[in-house]
């Protein structure tokens, strides 16, 4: 079938808006119709070609909700007409890291996933008799999309799409490095630093855990009001002195839990250095740029500090997000403050724009 589709085709240029040939899934493969897709910061990084491991030309996007058109002979997880979330991340439910309760990281599909193909090696895109690769396994930049059965979640139908989508990467992502990696008790206290999308959705967390105390620190002060509606108790202009003013607020201890959502290593060290002195964990969730490090002071590790690193907040997909969708649902959390433009897909570089003029928290592409 024909599809429109935005295609990478040269690093740090424009996206293209063009008709492709997308193939029937094969036997344990679905097609979705594209309903909704959000514009990601992975996704700007990937076309920059800082990312090590982008590649050109391929179909961008991977934060996409939509219905279940079609199914492969042999899918067994869904159905036509479904509802469905994408999943870059996928489940397979029975790799050694599914069956374990201590990661989220499915290895049936990932090599392939990384080499931009679908299981079997081959792409179900292609332009004049030619392959194109598929983005994160999902590329829901366009208007349909063929993906593993084991990489989408079924979700409650009465959820909108063009909110559902979010819980694709970015707000999954900071709901589940409260809930699940780091597993915030309740009445403790939590450091957020950053307030862009993972970052408000770690604030959110830390609110559903149940938390006494939740301090957000973010440059923009609109930023800061939005994490006041997620749940933030208190809010931090960033800066150098950032650390001292925690360390003030919680007696000079530091926060039983923080939170990094900037990829900035200077930000990561701030976080580390503000956890609590004896049991304070830092949750790094922030994707730092090519060759970048993080350096930590040995002693501050010594002293009881820990750290630890969170791919799409700790959720195994197709259990934890219909789960994160269902209680969006039952009011729990609030999603439309997140959108902050509507396009079209033939705007597509807008989304881009806005997002690198911190315009807003998400653009959605109605499809």
């Amino acid at each position: 079938m024909k599809i429109r589709s935005a295609v990478l085709e040269q690093f740090a240029q424009p996206l293209v808006v063009q008709e492709l040939e997308l193939a029937d899934p094969g036997p344990r493969e679905v097609l979705v119709r594209l309903v909704a897709c959000g514009v990601c910061h992975t996704d700007m990084y990937s076309a920059s070609g800082v990312d090590p491991s982008g590649y050109a030309p391929t179909v961008l996007g991977h934060e996409g909700a939509g219905v279940v058109e079609r199914c492969g002979s042999e899918v067994s997880l869904v159905k036509q007409g479904d509802h469905v979330v994408t999943l870059f991340s996928p489940q397979c439910g029975a790799c050694v890291h599914c069956t374990s309760p201590d990661t989220n990281l499915c290895l049936a599909i990932r090599e392939q996933q990384n080499l931009g193909h679908l299981p079997d090696g081959t792409t179900r895109l292609s332009r004049g008799g030619e392959p194109l690769r598929h983005f994160m396994g999902t590329s829901t930049f366009a208007e349909y999309t063929v993906m593993p059965e084991i990489a989408l979640a079924r979700i409650d139908p009465e959820a909108p799409l063009d909110r559902a989508c979010l819980f694709a990467c970015g707000l999954s992502t900071g709901l589940g490095a409260a809930i699940k990696t780091a597993s915030v008790s309740a009445g403790s206290t939590c450091v957020v630093f950053g307030a862009g999308m993972v970052g408000l959705g770690a604030v959110a967390g830390a609110r559903l855990q149940g938390a006494g105390r939740i301090v957000c620190v973010d440059p923009a002060p609109e930023r800061l009001e939005l994490a006041r509606g997620q749940g933030a108790t208190d809010v931090l202009l960033a800066g150098e002195d950032t650390v001292s003013q925690i360390l003030e607020m919680t007696d000079g201890f530091g926060a039983d839990f923080t939170f990094e959502a900037t990829g900035n290593v200077a930000v990561m060290g701030q976080a580390v250095a503000a956890a609590r002195m004896g049991w304070g964990l830092c949750t790094v969730c922030g994707v730092a740029g090519r060759g970048e490090t993080l350096d930590i002071v040995p002693r501050l590790l010594i002293t009881g500090r820990r750290v630890c690193g969170s791919s799409f907040g700790g959720l195994k997909g197709r259990e934890d997000v219909p789960v994160l969708v269902s209680r969006y649902l039952a009011g729990e959390i609030d999603v439309d403050p997140f959108i902050s433009h509507r396009l079209s897909l033939a705007e597509v570089n807008r989304g881009f724009e806005l997002m690198r003029a911190q315009d807003g928290i998400r653009s959605v592409i109605e499809l």
